[in-house]
């Protein structure tokens, strides 16, 4: 009875014409205003980057976290511009530098917990278009980070934010390019042929990254000298458990099918057959896609001049920094998808999961970075 009356009451003083119920009301109903987000407070770059050359480890790992914090949990916005254009204009990371010391160089420190620290920075600022601009003005950044991917040691952490940046490096022509011409698509090839030695998040960005360099001719033709290997690799992948990696699988397919060597021996392997046993088992979205690929797959002639020399031209710019992952298809795909073929990868299509670098999560990626990334 009480707790009736309450009620009852209650209503009664917000029904009533007075002055303060309606205010109480109108304040409830109306929208909150959003209070301006503050500019963070510069720092002394001078004396951050000779710490992070100069100090000890230490002092180094607590650096590189406090600067990868504050670009991250930074405010999309001018708050995040801001921090990000302050890095880039001193040059935080030595992209410039011609000393023999530089920030770079701690991918290669002797202390494990600074590798992989050097590392998140980097894949961090791979996350957005400037921070990608800003790497890729020289060459050693890209090289360094091959270097470092390649390296058979046991740091998985480092090895995942590297691949992790250089998958987003792959939306630009030059390092895709670059990337290319340095055999990482034999490397790729290499890792993935035992998928289930990798970890979820090694296992997306590697099938990621090799679908982007698929799309270049140049990556078509280098994957033609290892026709047949490359073939069994993508075939083995269509089965694997992580349906996260079947679009890029079938968008590598489907891009490499169109040089006439590679369609000839996929045939002889009874390509065909193994794509029909997928059809049974797929969804529709997936099924779709798969009957795009066996009708690439017996098709006889070049598919609107796939072959046609696209590594010539210009640097497509990268119109949004909310991209940063491979979840676009070739211009060739997505010419079908217009033509009522091929659906075109959008951002986030048949992705469960977001790479949380940012607060406000402003990177649709093919997989989560883990706690170890953050």
């Amino acid at each position: 009875i009480n707790a009736l009356l309450s009620i009852f009451n209650t209503i009664c003083f917000l029904l009533s014409p007075s002055p303060q119920a309606s205010t109480m009301l109108r304040a409830s109903l109306a929208p909150m205003k959003l209070k301006d987000v503050p500019l963070l407070p510069s720092l002394d770059y001078e004396k951050l980057k000779k710490d992070l050359i100069w100090g000890s480890d230490r002092l180094k790992a607590f650096l590189l976290q406090a600067l990868r914090w504050r670009l991250t949990t930074s405010h999309p916005g001018e708050q995040r511009e801001t921090v990000l254009q302050a890095y880039i204009s001193n040059d935080l990371l030595d992209c410039h530098s011609h000393n023999q010391r530089s920030v770079l160089q701690l991918l290669h420190s002797r202390s494990e917990v600074v590798r992989q620290y050097t590392a998140r920075l980097i894949n961090a600022f791979a996350s957005l278009a400037e921070g990608r601009r800003y790497l890729s003005q020289n060459t050693k950044v890209l090289r360094m980070l091959e270097g470092r991917l390649k390296e058979g040691d046991k740091d998985i952490i480092t090895r995942e934010n590297v691949l992790g940046a250089l998958q987003k490096f792959s939306l630009r022509r030059p390092l895709q390019t670059a990337m290319i011409r340095d055999g990482l698509i034999f490397w790729l090839i290499d890792i993935l042929k035992d998928p289930d030695c990798l970890s979820d998040y090694t296992l997306e960005y590697s099938v990621a990254l090799l679908m982007n360099l698929c799309l270049r001719s140049a990556g078509k033709n280098m994957c033609a000298k290892v026709a047949g290997l490359v073939l069994k690799v993508l075939s083995d992948l269509l089965g694997h458990e992580n349906h996260e990696i079947q679009p890029y699988v079938n968008g590598a397919l489907y891009s490499i099918l169109s040089i006439p060597s590679i369609r000839e021996e996929a045939r002889a392997v009874g390509m065909e057959d193994i794509l029909r046993c997928f059809i049974k088992e797929g969804n529709a979205e997936m099924i779709r896609q798969i009957e795009f690929i066996i009708k690439q797959l017996n098709s006889e002639e070049l598919v609107d001049g796939v072959l046609e020399s696209d590594d010539d031209e210009e640097e497509d710019d990268e119109k949004s920094q909310t991209v940063t992952s491979a979840t676009f298809c070739s211009k060739h795909i997505t010419r079908a998808a217009q033509t009522g073929g091929w659906k075109e990868l959008q951002e986030g299509t048949g992705l469960g999961r977001l790479e949380v670098l940012f607060e406000d999560r402003i990177t649709p990626a093919v997989g989560s970075l883990q706690t170890a990334q953050m």
